[in-house]
């Protein structure tokens, strides 16, 4: 029995790395071709380490390109969306889950239903609704969403997380002259800190590779996201591969490092949404 549970563990890490090795290749090859003279990226066949190791790519592809400017945009946009994300899901699901009103669960399976809506169908609506308020070319549609509600998704992990904590809580905070707003603030809000943390991560993600929504409503190069300019500056240098894989680089570094950083979290608070319905 026991050589049969150290050969199973053996076969689990094995996969467990070559899933490893599959998943990182590909940030591997970018790093590795951003240090990479043009010729030597050329070469057949291709080399796997760079020699010689060079750093032009960055000090000078990065040159060509307002490259700070969409990195503040970007920063700007995932920060504003990160704290209304943050504060107006945590309300909803603390409504949805912890406080009794007429037409909660009938409203709460209505939100429910939106996130089966593909993107692609509410697209020109919104587009079109944006554009009657003035919001087009600024960053009103990129942010606004966030501070009503941060998505379905994120509403109905924090609700499940909600309802593993016990209403004793609630009950206790009441008799001693606590309100709802006071519980939700002082007592909740600390008692979800792994799915706070798994929503914020989301959220970064989410909304630092967002391309899609920049695309449709940013015309201004000025304004212009990570992605965008990302996209921008191959369509310009497509020929620039060391210059290509450098920017490429600067956009994928903070968002890998953010989820290795905080994967744990995620990990936890996913289960722990789980353990009661």
């Amino acid at each position: 029995m026991r050589k049969q549970k150290i050969v199973s563990h053996g076969i689990l890490y094995f996969i467990a790395v070559l899933c490893l090795v599959v998943w990182m290749f590909p940030f591997y090859w970018i790093l590795r071709t951003s240090f990479m003279e043009y010729r030597q990226i050329q070469a057949y066949p291709p080399a796997w380490f760079p020699s010689p190791f060079i750093v032009t790519n960055y000090t000078q592809g990065l040159q060509y390109f307002d490259f700070p400017r969409y990195y503040m945009n970007t920063i700007f946009v995932v920060g504003v969306c990160l704290m209304g994300t943050l504060f107006t899901s945590t309300l909803c699901s603390y409504a949805f889950s912890r406080l009794r009103w007429p037409g909660r669960e009938k409203i709460f399976s209505l939100i429910l239903t939106s996130m089966m809506l593909p993107t692609a169908v509410t697209l020109i609506p919104t587009f079109i609704g944006w554009t009657a308020v003035g919001g087009v070319n600024t960053y009103l549609p990129l942010t606004v969403p966030s501070w009503l509600g941060g998505g379905a998704f994120f509403i109905f992990l924090l609700r499940q997380f909600y309802l593993t904590i016990p209403r004793e809580y609630d009950e206790a905070a009441l008799v001693d002259g606590a309100g709802y707003f006071t519980i939700y603030w002082k007592i909740m809000l600390p008692m979800i800190k792994p799915a706070l943390i798994s929503v914020g991560m989301f959220c970064f993600v989410n909304n630092w590779n967002d391309f899609m929504n920049p695309l449709v409503y940013l015309s201004d190069d000025s304004k212009f996201t990570i992605s965008l300019g990302l996209r921008s500056f191959m369509g310009m240098y497509n020929t620039e591969w060391g210059y290509m894989m450098a920017a490429t680089a600067t956009a994928v570094i903070p968002v890998l490092t953010v989820f290795l950083i905080g994967q744990k979290y995620i990990v936890e608070g996913v289960v722990m949404t789980g353990l009661k319905g």
